[in-house]
């Protein structure tokens, strides 16, 4: 991909300045505007007209028209920034520029919906490096990840929003695979969706008396792990695949505590990790997951951005918000953030969530008061913020989506279907690469970049 062009950059800037100076003498001349300059500055051809001075918008079928008007992105602090140089080497690209996401969240998050089209979008404007992280089986039957298939059976599943597990030793996705425990082994196969996946690394629990890990693929052996050690720890391994790999398979043989697999390509490109768990809240962050268990799992991982997505299960008890909620998503990103300086946080809103009143479809009224908490604390705490909830329109999004042809919400007025979360991460991205564009902007007329390019 080619380099962000400076020379162009520079034009469109002084492009902005005759503009603004020609309309304080030239009759019927406007000065620009912020959306003014928004329009040239975010080009985009299929959506900006020829006159690009003049605000576009976005066509109905990609975003609503409301989230047109004005940016659902809050990054007033520049908190974004690490990501946004992680995306510009990507985009250029340098050998090897891989950007990763982490992103976790909620059920929506745990079926790969938005997240999976985010990662298409996203995949397909800067390159494919892999299929990221998943699990090893499925915990929930909706669970899922869009690039591959699942079958297993024999594990014990716990996932981290079990308050009776203690330990907190869930992985980087949450959820602990056990298997050997009423004296049989585990199985699990992955199939690819791609099979030019390069490297494949497992993610496993290093502890007294562990057993093996044997990894094949059409009967071949690709190699074996021993996870017995002297202690608790994280453990990870990783194996070369040959081209052509479609399917992967695990058995074990004695007591082994599995997390997942992360699959990549050695290649530039994005990669986007979905960890989503039913009925999560932020409190699984914040309070059940070990935090030095959890920060060693996040910086072995080192992504370039975390996205953390709650707020959906948390507005079904209003007395946990006005108490709770704001000391745990303070505590969730302290603890990121301590594991991952580098890193860039985004704080991702929840959708719109519908109730019925009478005949009626209504926004839960504590949706607006999460979405308020998280911008609040995301500008203080110099994060960036996606208000997912405006994206899609605001109130009575769900009562509109659900009235649509097709429908883009299930009956629950809480779940979208494949067409309303290809909306949702539409705008997502689209944010995403305007901030991206922003980032540029401002990098390239910085006072020694000017002098460097004259």
């Amino acid at each position: 991909m080619r380099a962000f062009p400076i020379r162009t950059a520079l034009t469109i800037a002084m492009f902005v300045l005759m503009l603004a100076a020609a309309s304080r003498f030239v009759h019927g001349v406007e000065a620009p505007n912020p959306r003014t300059a928004t329009a040239i500055v975010e080009f985009t051809p299929e959506l900006t007209p020829l006159q690009p001075w003049r605000p576009h918008t976005v066509p109905e079928s990609i975003v609503p028209p409301r989230a047109a008007m004005r940016s659902t992105l809050d990054d007033r602090n520049g908190g974004l920034d690490r990501f946004y140089a992680a995306l510009w080497r990507t985009e250029r690209g340098a050998p090897l520029a891989i950007t990763r996401i982490l992103h976790y969240g909620d059920s929506p998050t745990t079926a790969d919906l938005i997240t999976g089209d985010t990662r298409q979008l996203l995949q397909k404007r800067f390159g494919d490096a892999g299929h990221g992280f998943t699990l090893i089986g499925k915990p929930w039957a909706w669970y899922g990840h869009r690039g591959v298939d699942l079958s297993s059976h024999g594990w014990q599943m716990d996932p981290g929003t079990r308050w009776d597990l203690r330990n907190g030793l869930f992985g980087l996705g949450g959820v602990a695979f056990t298997g050997g425990t009423g004296g049989t082994g585990a199985f699990s196969r992955v199939t690819l969706r791609d099979p030019t996946q390069t490297r494949l690394e497992v993610w496993f629990l290093r502890q007294p008396n562990g057993g093996d890990i044997a990894i094949s693929s059409g009967g071949q052996p690709i190699g074996s792990i021993a996870t017995g050690a002297p202690s608790r720890a994280a453990g990870f391994q990783s194996f070369e695949l040959k081209p052509g790999t479609g399917t992967l398979d695990f058995s074990t043989e004695g007591a082994v505590r599995l997390f997942g697999i992360t699959l990549e390509k050695q290649k530039t490109g994005v990669v986007y990790d979905s960890v989503g768990l039913n009925g999560a809240s932020v409190s699984m962050l914040a309070l059940i997951f070990n935090e030095s268990h959890w920060a060693e799992e996040l910086r072995h991982r080192n992504p370039d951005l975390v996205v953390l997505n709650y707020g959906t299960n948390e507005s079904g008890f209003a007395a946990f918000l006005t108490r709770e909620y704001e000391k745990e998503l303070r505590e969730a990103i302290r603890r990121v953030r301590t594991a991952l300086p580098n890193a860039s946080i985004l704080v991702m809103s929840p959708m719109d969530r519908g109730q019925k009143n009478g005949g009626e479809i209504e926004t839960l009224p504590t949706i607006p008061r999460i979405v308020e908490i998280q911008r609040r604390v995301a500008a203080e705490l110099g994060c960036g913020f996606f208000n997912t909830f405006e994206a899609m329109g605001g109130a009575g999004t769900m009562a509109r989506w659900y009235d649509s042809q097709p429908r883009l919400v299930s009956a629950d007025f809480i779940h979208p279907t494949p067409a309303g979360a290809r909306i949702v991460a539409t705008a997502f991205v689209r944010e995403l690469t305007l901030g991206l564009n922003r980032y540029k902007l401002h990098q390239v007329l910085k006072p020694n970049t000017v002098a460097e390019v004259r």
